[in-house]
């Protein structure tokens, strides 16, 4: 049982009990990624049957989620060049040629994104026990950037439906706020789905959070009540040695989180302690549909995220 009062111990021993630090060496810049071999995605790409594909991303769109909290908005997304100036000629391009350009000024969070290695810290430690003010500095990540995750994130995808399975027909596959996910209710959705969770798979959890919010309005899903994993599963996640977990919520674990008085407490054992990658805000929708209608729930994934060199928490255009 959680001490509600005390989340200083409970999240002192769960970094101590599932620290990877020094697991792959001193310089390691990948953490749980490392699961990931050539053998996992042969693994993965031999799961491939159907040919079929979806985008697990979100859009990033100026009517998004986000309401603003630490300078987090929604994208500006604005034309520098369109069909208007070509058609009157004001492009100064020769023999009829014409064309489009368009930038966006956006958060790198402010849609589907990996949480990396530089993200949260631990009483000022990064991941593999390096001190944070080393790592991330005004010049970005200069350690742990995520343009080292850029190629190895892709392999054998598991989408674990949760919201289906355990808030069931009388929920309409989605998990109430505040819902914290156990390892029971992890382990049901395994058995349900008949398919295994082991060493470096990545894997999607479904709450059905994105769903409401798509029929409801987007309200608080940005940083507000929400389901999603509780502080319990920290040993679940080290000790299946999965690769990355992504889901369909702003924050990965429930919210309000599981102490009197916390802030996203499991992020900061996974992350700079046991190095795991993390998703968020991924849109897991038609996959979920598609993997019930066939009853199959694992698939070759890439997810690798956009190279910002130096950037801790980019977008990705996840698709399986």
């Amino acid at each position: 049982m959680l001490d509600r009062t005390d989340p200083e111990s409970a999240i002192a021993a769960a970094a101590a009990a599932y620290s990877n630090w020094g697991r792959w060496g001193e310089d390691d810049v990948l953490g749980t990624v490392n699961f990931i071999d050539d053998a996992k995605r042969r693994e993965g790409a031999a799961l491939v049957r159907r040919g079929t594909s979806f985008s697990l991303s979100q859009r990033f769109d100026m009517n998004g989620p986000q309401k603003g909290w630490r300078r987090r908005t929604n994208p500006v997304h604005t034309m520098l060049d369109t069909g208007t100036d070509a058609a009157l000629g004001n492009q100064g391009f020769p023999h009829g040629i014409g064309g489009a350009d368009d930038v966006v000024s956006m958060p790198l969070q402010c849609s589907t994104q990996w949480d990396g290695l530089g993200h949260i810290f631990d009483h000022g430690r990064a991941w593999n026990g390096r001190p944070a003010e080393k790592v991330v500095t005004s010049e970005g990540d200069l350690v742990t950037g995520i343009e080292h995750m850029a190629a190895p994130v892709a392999g054998r995808g598991v989408l674990l439906d949760v919201g289906r399975v355990v808030g069931g027909v009388v929920g309409g596959g989605e998990l109430p706020d505040g819902f914290a996910i156990t390892e029971e209710h992890l382990r049901a959705a395994i058995d349900a789905h008949g398919v295994a969770v082991g060493r470096g798979d990545i894997v999607c959890v479904r709450t059905g959070h994105l769903s409401r919010a798509r029929r409801d309005g987007w309200g608080d899903y940005a940083g507000g009540p929400a389901p999603g994993l509780s502080f319990t599963t920290a040993s679940w996640l080290h000790r299946t040695e999965i690769a990355a977990i992504a889901t369909d919520t702003w924050g990965f674990e429930v919210r309000p989180n599981e102490f009197d008085d916390a802030f996203q407490p499991l992020h900061q054992v996974v992350i700079p302690n046991m190095g795991l990658l993390v998703g968020e805000l991924w849109d897991l929708d038609a996959l979920a549909e598609d993997c019930a209608a066939d009853g199959v729930h694992e698939f070759w994934l890439t997810a690798g995220p956009i190279p910002v060199t130096g950037a801790v928490a980019p977008p990705s255009t996840p698709s399986r």
